[in-house]
C-alpha cells in the first residue's frame, strides 16, 4: 500500500515538472516575441512621448506622479520593468528644478525595481549654458546634471542638439546626441528655399558651426551676426560678415529664450538689405512675453521642434513646429537593437 502511495505521488510529480516544463518552455517563446523595452514618460513633454510612442507602435509605461502638500514628489510604477530595458523621456524645461527632481526619482524607483538598464531621453538639456566657468566662482551646473544622471543609475543618455556638444564629455556613460538639423532643412527645402538666393545666418559667433550645419543641408552660403563692444558700458556695435543683401535669411540657433538675440540680428539684416528672414531653432524655450515679442518683430516664420512642450499662450500666428518624435523612436530603436544611429557607419 505505501509503495502504490509513493508511485502515485512520484506519477504527479512527473505530472506537475512535466507542465511547469511545458509552461517554462513557452514563458521563453513568448519573451523571445515580446517587445522587451518599455517608455515612461513623467510631466514635461507627455504630447512628445506620446507621439514617440505611437511611432514605436507601443503605449508608454504606466507611472503616477503624486505631489504632497508640502511639494514633494513621489512616482509609482504601477507594471512589472523587471530585466526591461526602459527609456525615460523627460525635456527639463519651464518648471527646471520640478522636473529634473521628478526624473531623478522615477530613476530611482527603476532602479530599485530591477530593471536591465536606464536609458534617459533628454530633448531639452537643462543648464546646457552653464558649460563652463566664465567668471571666477561660477559652476558648472551642466556638469553637474551629467553627475546626478548617473548617480541616479542612467546607463545612457539620448540628448537632442546640446547647446554645447562638448557636454557629452561630462558623461562617463555613453551618450547619443541627435540633431535635428536635417528635419528644419526639410521644411525650408519644402518651402522653395535654397540655392543662390538664400543665406544662413549665425545670430552670434558661438553659433557659427551649427549654421555651417545648416548651410550644408541647404547647399548655401553663410554670414554672421557681429555683436561686440569696447567698454562694458559702451552699447554694442552689430554688423554683419557675409554678403546678405537682396537675400532671404535664415537666422539659425539651437534655442530661442527671450527671442532678443533673433529679433535684433533680424533688424540687423534687414537694415543690410535682407529681402526675407526666417528663423529656426530646435528647441523653443520662450521665456517671459518671447511669444508676443516675435510676433510683432519682422520675422517671417519661426520654425521650432516639439522638444518643449509649447501652452497655449506661447503659440502664435508665425510659430510652426516640426515633431522630433520619429527621429527620437529612431534612436531607441536602434539603441535596443545595438544598431548604429548613423548610416554612413
Amino acid at each position: 500500500m505505501q509503495k502504490t502511495v509513493l508511485m502515485s505521488l512520484d506519477n504527479s510529480a512527473k505530472h506537475v515538472k512535466l507542465e511547469v516544463t511545458k509552461e517554462l518552455g513557452e514563458t521563453l517563446l513568448n519573451i523571445e516575441e515580446e517587445q522587451q523595452f518599455t517608455v515612461f514618460s513623467l510631466n514635461s513633454n507627455r504630447p512628445l512621448a506620446e507621439r514617440v510612442a505611437e511611432s514605436l507602435n507601443m503605449k508608454l509605461g504606466k507611472a503616477s506622479v503624486i505631489q504632497h502638500s508640502d511639494g514633494e514628489t513621489k512616482i509609482v510604477i504601477e507594471e512589472s520593468v523587471r530585466g526591461q530595458h526602459v527609456f525615460l523621456i523627460q525635456s527639463n524645461c519651464h518648471r527646471v528644478n520640478e522636473n529634473i527632481m521628478e526624473m531623478l526619482i522615477l530613476m530611482d524607483a527603476l532602479k530599485r525595481a530591477s530593471a536591465l538598464t536606464i536609458n534617459v531621453v533628454l530633448p531639452y538639456y537643462a543648464y546646457a549654458r552653464q558649460d563652463r566657468k566664465a567668471l571666477p566662482r561660477e559652476p558648472i551646473t551642466a556638469k553637474l546634471v551629467a553627475d546626478l544622471l548617473q548617480t541616479a543609475g542612467a546607463d545612457r543618455v539620448i540628448a537632442l542638439d546640446l547647446h554645447a556638444p562638448q557636454i557629452q564629455g561630462f558623461f562617463d556613460i555613453p551618450v547619443d546626441h541627435l540633431s535635428a538639423t536635417k528635419l528644419l532643412a526639410e521644411h525650408f527645402v519644402n518651402l522653395g528655399l535654397g540655392g543662390e538666393g538664400t543665406v544662413v545666418v549665425a545670430p552670434n559667433h558661438s553659433g557659427v558651426s551649427r549654421s555651417r550645419q545648416m548651410a550644408d543641408c541647404l547647399k548655401v552660403p553663410i554670414a554672421i551676426v557681429d555683436k561686440r563692444s569696447n567698454t562694458p558700458r559702451a552699447p554694442k556695435s552689430v554688423n554683419v560678415i557675409g554678403d546678405v543683401k537682396d537675400k532671404i535669411c535664415i537666422l539659425f540657433d539651437d534655442l530661442i529664450d527671450t527671442g532678443t538675440t533673433v529679433a535684433l540680428a533680424a533688424e540687423v539684416l534687414k537694415e543690410k538689405g535682407a529681402t526675407k528672414i526666417y528663423v529656426a531653432a530646435t528647441h523653443a524655450v520662450f521665456s517671459g512675453d518671447a511669444a508676443n515679442f516675435l510676433e510683432k518683430s519682422s520675422i517671417e516664420q519661426v520654425i521650432v521642434t516639439d522638444s518643449i512642450h509649447l501652452p497655449e499662450d506661447k503659440v502664435f500666428n508665425k510659430l510652426t513646429q516640426i515633431s522630433v518624435a520619429d527621429l527620437i523612436a529612431y534612436a531607441i530603436t536602434c539603441v535596443y537593437e545595438e544598431r548604429s544611429l548613423h548610416s554612413e557607419d
